[in-house]
């Protein structure tokens, strides 16, 4: 017995432990992303996060239905890595010195974030369709789309204005 709860045996405990993993990962990030919001000074970061909560609170119930599908409860277990993700981009936010800089740090986190969904995505999708669970790779696709979608617009809205201004 290791870091997890339980001994991992096969790629299905694995996948089981990922979901687990994720799911807490993202309940975290939609109770963080409306702090986020309040603190960003840019209108279209504001607009941005704010999309973006809505998206992942979909993207909570489908990680729903994927336990379903699977015939298990939904449960969240601890993710070190995402609290510490979101620990220090809380930290880097209280110490940013104006609205530009802090911008800037939080549009850098949320990437931070959204790098790690992708990641742990990506591996979800590979490991499901190996297990020849389509159904649920089809909806951890659809989920993995939306978190590179939102690291390309994060990308660009850095690059036009965010960094920009914080320069």
């Amino acid at each position: 017995m290791g870091l997890f709860s339980k001994d991992i045996q096969n790629l299905n405990d694995l996948f089981v432990h990922q979901l687990q993993d994720i799911f807490y990962a993202e309940k975290e990030i939609v109770k963080n992303l409306p702090m986020m919001i309040e603190k960003a000074s840019s209108p279209e970061l504001k607009q941005g996060l704010s999309s973006h909560l809505r998206e992942t609170e979909a993207q909570v119930e489908r990680l729903k239905q994927v336990f379903e599908m699977n015939e298990i409860k939904a449960k969240a277990i601890d993710c070190p890595a995402i609290d510490g993700i979101l620990g220090e981009a809380k930290d880097v936010v209280s110490e940013a010195g104006g609205d530009e800089i802090r911008d800037a740090a939080m549009t850098a986190a949320a990437q931070a974030v959204e790098h790690y969904e992708i990641a742990r995505y990506g591996a979800l999708v590979a490991w499901a369709q190996m297990l020849g669970r389509d159904d649920c790779a089809a909806l951890l696709q659809e989920t993995l789309e939306e978190e590179k979608a939102a690291d390309k617009k994060l990308t660009q809205l850095a690059a036009d204005q965010i960094n920009l201004r914080a320069a």
